[in-house]
């Protein structure tokens, strides 16, 4: 009787079994890795090997390539268009709102704090489909009780169509279940479609955010300070520690003296102490402060 395991030594590779449409070599998913490591400090693990193929699949179907490798040269070559939708396309974006909820009342201390205060910035450094910054401008609203406050808020994302659907400000009915009443009816209307419609942020709300396509590791940025609070919430576990150390030593010349920096419940930026100190509950302020 023939050992079928023992004639073989291996399992098929996944195109053979027809688990897979196309080729997908550890040497295409190197250099995935490094494309979207030097163009957006985006670490890949070894583990996201399948969802990097799950993503990319969709392109090569899409520009009609038959191969991993066709499309990587494709990107290699500096088409920007395509280049836009590979970043697009391994961008994570996980958001709601009122996301990581104890962060908020910080935020509207810190706002009480600077009342009077000519212009306030916030920054909001990776805006998903909007959810976050609009999270911050009703708490904006909430604590000046005012639409008409001196407080502007930055948004920006390095995934183009998820900026897109947060600069439109529409939301399905179940992106939006779980605000109280008082905060639907305050900020929200609903759009045609019944009771199963959609739901529009108020244009009063919109007008205090401003949003805008960031990279994180282009050399310059729109932004400009002093910031007197900088969302960068589960961001910085796509990079390294090196990656994000350069990040916040250019986040602290653009902070206000008493800015503070709020980072995601898995995020510790201990390896950025000479930076920023913590504050407890993921919240850091300035380590050095210009007199």
């Amino acid at each position: 009787m023939i050992d079928n395991n023992s004639l073989w030594g291996k399992p098929l590779p996944q195109r053979e079994t027809g688990e897979r449409e196309f080729v997908f070599t550890v040497a295409d998913f190197e250099r995935v890795r490094k494309l979207i490591y030097e163009h957006a400090g985006i670490s890949l693990s070894s583990a996201k090997q399948d969802m990097v193929y799950s993503r990319l699949a969709r392109r090569l179907r899409e520009t009609r390539l038959k191969s991993f490798g066709e499309y990587l040269a494709l990107l290699e070559r500096g088409d920007k268009a395509e280049w836009e939708k590979f970043v697009n396309s391994l961008t994570t974006n996980l958001t709601s709102f009122f996301r990581e909820p104890h962060h908020f009342p910080i935020l509207a201390e810190q706002l009480k704090k600077l009342q009077g205060k000519p212009a306030i910035k916030i920054w909001c450094c990776a805006s998903s489909t909007g959810e976050e910054p609009y999270s911050i401008a009703m708490t904006v609203v909430e604590t000046f009780n005012s639409f008409n406050v001196p407080v502007s808020i930055f948004a920006t994302d390095l995934d183009t169509n998820v900026l897109a659907t947060a600069a439109k400000g529409i939301y399905a009915s179940d992106r939006v279940e779980r605000l109280s009443s008082e905060r639907l009816n305050r900020f929200f209307v609903r759009t045609p479609g019944g009771q199963d419609g959609t739901f529009a942020v108020r244009p009063e709300l919109r007008r205090l955010i401003t949003f805008q396509r960031l990279n994180l590791l282009e050399p310059n940025w729109s932004v400009r300070g002093p910031l007197d609070a900088l969302f960068c919430r589960n961001v910085m576990i796509y990079f390294d520690k090196p990656t994000q150390y350069k990040i916040l030593k250019r986040f602290a010349p653009l902070m206000d003296n008493n800015g503070l920096l709020f980072a995601g419940h898995s995020e510790s930026f201990l390896h950025a102490a000479d930076l920023f100190r913590s504050q407890g509950k993921t919240v850091y302020e300035l380590t050095t402060r210009v007199r």
